[in-house]
């Protein structure tokens, strides 16, 4: 089971350089030329077809197999986000108020990566082998329009992941089923009758009714949702008054909703919507709800989570482990592809508290030990053999 990884150690320097070289120059969901530029420019250097301008900036690279068994699709996203590094290292972005602060150009390096070692080993595939490097994940999402483009057509499942400082380096996250949450967002305004503060009688106090409105909210996870479900509620801005002696005619107030069950899509939007119509009726108050669905839950197909938990505990080494019940509340537009053909996203610990690689992701010191990136070139080839019943092997 090793002889794959002496191979992938050795190209692993390489996808380190394309890791940097990209980190450098970070770009924003549907804008990333630059980046596009780079992994077709390497395409083309090693001879692979490959189309470009998929859904805007995406690449998909289709290598055909030698007989005639099913395709597996491997998807890797590359958009950064807008964050000012803080970073001292060589390889810090180059682009003032942009960066790569969760992980998107390591899952473009391991794709590329993936992309030249099933290339040089085409005529051992059974079936087609697609990878996917997707736009515009952090927003507004770039796989749904990837998948309007026809990039799933003829797969057969796809795989994901994500690399994870939430996890150490050398454990794999695994599960069936949910595996991240939905994404759903909410700003509202509410509008009442401001005054004196000292007449209150002759007002309509927008600032209480919102006040009101996040305490009612809080009643919708703890008495409306199954208390064996995780829900979550999150009012994160209240902006109402000028003056301490000035009631409030206007409050904005915004949050965010996440869920694992896709029975709860709409119904929490429901919930909230009569929260702040039933608390605004009781003072007099109007409201404007303006109420977005931005990613589905992101749910594993339950033999291709097999297949990935077979394979990772064969590369894990102890004391490390596969964690099989990993979730998390954060969202991904992967959801939308594991809606369309069975599939798996999975978690590669990347954290290295010893060198310091252990912050959040989305902060400005993120930044990830790049030892997992051979590990998760590893991972996906052996996903392919077991996935095609085919050796990979040097």
């Amino acid at each position: 089971m090793t002889s794959i990884r002496p191979t992938l150690r050795a190209l692993h320097p390489e996808v380190v350089t394309w890791r940097r070289a990209i980190h450098r120059y970070p770009e924003l969901g549907f804008r990333e030329i630059r980046t596009a530029d780079y992994i077709s420019s390497r395409l083309r250097q090693w001879g692979v077809p490959h189309q470009t301008g998929v859904a805007e900036t995406g690449i998909v690279v289709t290598i055909p197999g030698a007989g005639f068994g099913p395709m597996l699709a491997i998807r890797a996203d590359m958009d950064a986000l807008p964050v000012q590094e803080e970073n001292e290292v060589d390889y810090r972005s180059q682009v003032p108020g942009l960066m790569h602060a969760c992980g998107h150009d390591g899952h473009t390096a391991i794709a590329l990566g993936v992309t030249q070692y099933l290339w040089q080993r085409r005529d051992r595939l059974v079936g087609a082998v697609r990878i996917i490097f997707q736009p515009a994940e952090e927003g507004p999402g770039g796989a749904k329009p990837m998948i309007a483009a026809g990039v799933l057509e003829g797969v057969g499942a796809i795989l994901g992941l994500h690399l994870w400082n939430n996890l150490p380096l050398g454990t794999v996250g695994v599960r069936s089923g949910a595996m991240m949450a939905a994404v759903e967002q909410f700003d509202c305004q509410i509008m009442g009758r401001g005054g004196h503060g000292a007449m209150p009688h002759q007002t309509v106090d927008a600032l209480l009714v919102a006040a009101q409105v996040v305490t009612n909210m809080q009643a919708i996870v703890s008495r409306r949702v199954d208390p064996l479900d995780a829900v979550v509620v999150t009012v994160g801005k209240l902006h109402s008054g000028t003056a301490r002696n000035v009631i409030a005619d206007t409050a904005e107030l915004a949050g965010t909703v996440r869920y694992f069950d896709p029975r709860y899509e709409g119904a929490i939007a429901q919930n909230i919507e009569a929260v702040i119509a039933g608390t605004c009726a009781c003072h007099g108050a109007r409201y404007r709800l303006d109420y977005q669905r931005f990613y589905p839950p992101v749910v594993n197909d339950a033999a291709i989570a097999q297949l990935v938990a077979t394979v990772a505990e064969s590369v894990v080494e102890p004391p490390l482990e596969v964690v099989p019940q990993c979730q998390t509340m954060g969202g991904e537009d992967m959801s939308y592809f594991l809606q369309q053909v069975p599939g798996c996203y999975f978690f590669v610990g990347a954290a290295n508290r010893e060198r310091g690689l252990d912050f959040p992701h989305h902060h400005p010191r993120f930044d990830f030990d790049e030892a997992a990136l051979a590990m998760a070139m590893e991972l996906f080839v052996r996903c392919v053999e077991r996935y095609q019943g085919v050796a990979l092997t040097d």
